[in-house]
């Protein structure tokens, strides 16, 4: 993989990519530092750290400035939503169902309207934001015009991450969502390692031998939980199922051409980190209205705080509900972006044919049966090692509290995430560099 980014560092065209994503996450972390006016950032953060789990991870996708309530406080969720929501109504709609069957034209007005709907969600989500704010009396100054502007900053710097990550998919590399999230994630790692530190040096130093011991095991089983992740999030991205396919003989002037045997590679995980990344903003999305609306998650409270206690890191059945989105959004992911009926037709235009399987309709099939089968391994797979980590940080909790237990909310589907962007990010580098190498060949 480093291999992998040195040559593509030498080639300009590459290396131009390269530069131009950097150069956008910066100016993402840049803007994600910048402070809103009338609010005690200082104080927010004292609330998200006394918050446990829930505001613990909102503040980790967003790489920490939602805990301090800065511009870029509500992240690329916004965004993410409204290509839920967008991906959805092509199904249920049959206008939206034909705009994307007309092309690169039809997906160029979906992603207009994506936007707008981005614009239209980022609005109402700064607007419950700032009532958070201003119950949990963070604000310096309350007012019309002060809520004008906290509201304004917060839709506008959400409006400018979907811009940036637009950017990054036209200009840069990898997916720009992914790459704002890597980001985040990243920049959020090394203060919860030095809080864990920090806590286990206080430990020491008031002589509490039994808690350090406790802590630092758990600190342990969590950093053996991480290498575990990343061990297997690289082995399930490389896994793949191949389906032999024969090419016929055909002669094209003087030269017979064809009669290979190669094969249709299926990956296991071809929808990558997007079933992990809609899951987690779905699954959070219940919590942060509470908290936005002042309702907080109890076992014991009312229906609405036991409902929002439901979709809370700290309920066990928190990951169960995780673990079957990751499966519902797989197989929604790999719907529109994958076709068999596509793939079908190009073999047979090529002269191509699965063994023992007719050309047309039944070769179409026979690739649906078999990408159904390997999405479901694949998102089994990636729904338990994104729950373990969840239920785990329910069980501490309830046991003890730890810093560990912060640093275990990081683990799951945020290493997922990262893992995942890294090994997607280098394909896409590969993938280019052949491009690149066949284009030489072909002039």
């Amino acid at each position: 993989m480093l291999q992998t980014f040195r040559n593509a560092w030498k080639l300009p065209e590459l290396r131009g990519k390269i530069l131009f994503t950097l150069f956008i996450l910066l100016i993402y972390r840049l803007g994600s530092t910048l402070p809103v006016p009338y609010i005690d950032s200082d104080m927010m953060k004292q609330i998200v750290d006394a918050n446990g789990a829930a505001l613990g991870y909102l503040s980790i996708m967003a790489g920490d400035a939602f805990s301090k309530a800065n511009v870029f406080a509500l992240s690329i969720s916004p965004y993410i939503t409204s290509q839920i929501v967008m991906q959805l109504l092509t199904i249920a709609i049959p206008a939206l169902e034909r705009l994307a069957a007309q092309g690169e034209e039809g997906r160029k007005k979906i992603n207009r309207i994506t936007r707008y709907v981005t614009v239209a969600l980022a609005i109402v989500t700064a607007y419950g934001y700032y009532t958070y704010l201003r119950a949990s009396d963070v604000l310096t100054k309350t007012g019309f015009f002060e809520g004008f502007i906290i509201v304004s900053c917060y839709a506008a710097g959400a409006s400018l991450i979907m811009w940036l990550a637009e950017k990054i998919n036209d200009k840069g590399i990898g997916n720009g969502i992914s790459i704002i999230l890597f980001a985040n994630i990243v920049s959020s790692l090394p203060l919860i390692v030095v809080r864990e530190f920090m806590s286990l040096g206080d430990k020491i130093m008031t002589g509490n031998t039994g808690a350090f011991i406790t802590e630092l095991l758990i600190f342990a089983v969590v950093l053996v939980i991480a290498l575990a992740i990343i061990y297997f999030v690289v082995h399930m991205h490389s896994a793949e199922r191949r389906i032999p396919v024969q090419y016929a003989k055909r002669q094209v002037g003087r030269r017979m051409y064809g009669g290979q045997n190669t094969y249709l590679p299926l990956k296991l995980n071809m929808t990558g980190v997007m079933p992990i990344i809609f899951a987690s903003s779905i699954v959070a999305l219940p919590s942060t209205i509470g908290m936005m609306c002042g309702v907080s998650g109890s076992p014991t409270g009312g229906f609405w705080q036991k409902f929002i206690y439901f979709f809370s890191p700290a309920n066990p059945l928190y990951a169960l509900l995780t673990f079957i989105l990751i499966i519902a959004f797989a197989y929604f992911y790999i719907s529109i972006s994958f076709s068999p009926v596509e793939v079908s037709n190009n073999l047979q235009k090529n002269g191509g044919s699965i063994l023992g399987i007719r050309p047309g309709k039944p070769t179409a099939d026979y690739i649906a049966k078999i990408l159904k089968r390997i999405t479901l391994i694949g998102a089994i797979f990636l729904g338990i090692i994104a729950a373990i980590p969840q239920l785990a940080t329910a069980i501490m909790q309830v046991s003890t509290q730890t810093q560990a237990v912060s640093f275990l909310t990081f683990g799951g589907s945020s290493i997922i995430i990262l893992v995942g962007v890294v090994i997607e990010v280098a394909g896409e580098i590969e993938n280019q560099m052949t491009m690149r190498h066949y284009k030489g060949f072909l002039e």
